[in-house]
């Protein structure tokens, strides 16, 4: 268990979600009957968290002259909030590791963010500790089945899975790397590639696990006021039946 519990630092704005539109764009109607344009950092699919007229809260920019003012932050789904920023995955980790509260991290004393590697890219973090290096790559999730078991990516990501082979090349002996899922909702009782999204992603993680890199997940459970992330969630990446998920998917998609 890691039990942290955070406060958010600003309050949210409550909303109904009116729609999404070219990734980048959700229009909402707040409290007041305003519709405002929100910026949506999640430029996936959103499998299941874009029907217009669910609940959702946003925040509000600090910076006045931002084009946007507001960023979508949570989005309700059959009463169960889950995050929409895939941006805030990041500050979270970074924010555990600072603190020393991932356990089978906290061994790294030295935390580096954005550092570049491979032959164009950045790691999300690279940890170096007694043991030697640790390149800490996180992924955003929030897909999750009636299956209770979580799935990325929700569409396909040539992006993630060029990490995973850059993240197998750096293997040596004194040097991890492992990827980092956030699942940004309840419920989870384990995290899995997904075959039917993506299976060029979820053939590639299971090759480069036969390579060393690890696999790790944490749950991130939200509400209006608050931010907490209670424990650690399983990763398999075992193969599995792809029916009842391609099934999901089309529910999904109607």
């Amino acid at each position: 268990m890691l039990d942290v519990r955070w406060p958010r630092e600003t309050p949210l704005l409550e909303g109904i979600l009116v729609k999404r539109y070219k990734r980048f764009l959700a229009d909402v109607e707040l409290g007041d009957g305003t519709v405002v344009t929100a910026h949506c950092v999640n430029t996936g699919a959103m499998e299941g968290l874009t029907t217009p007229g669910s609940r959702v809260w946003l925040s509000r920019a600090d910076n006045p002259k931002r084009k946007l003012a507001f960023t979508w932050e949570l989005a309700e789904l059959d009463g169960q909030i889950y995050g929409a920023n895939t941006a805030l995955p990041n500050r979270i980790v970074g924010r555990l590791l600072r603190e020393k509260r991932l356990p089978w991290l906290e061994a790294y004393t030295k935390i580096k963010a954005e550092k570049r590697y491979g032959e164009s890219s950045r790691v999300d973090f690279w940890l170096k500790g007694p043991a030697g290096e640790l390149y800490l790559e996180v992924k955003n999730c929030h897909l999750v089945y009636p299956d209770s078991r979580a799935y990325f990516p929700d569409s396909v990501s040539q992006r993630a899975t060029g990490h995973l082979h850059e993240l197998a090349e750096v293997q040596a002996p004194k040097v991890r790397s492992e990827v980092l899922f956030v699942c940004q909702m309840p419920g989870v009782k384990e995290v899995r590639p997904s075959d039917v999204h993506d299976p060029t992603f979820a053939a590639t993680a299971r090759e480069v696990r036969r390579k060393g890199v690890r696999f790790s997940a944490i749950e991130v459970l939200h509400s209006p006021d608050e931010i907490l992330v209670p424990r650690r969630i399983p990763v398999s990446l075992k193969p599995y039946g792809l029916k009842r998920v391609a099934k999901w998917r089309e529910e999904n998609r109607r």
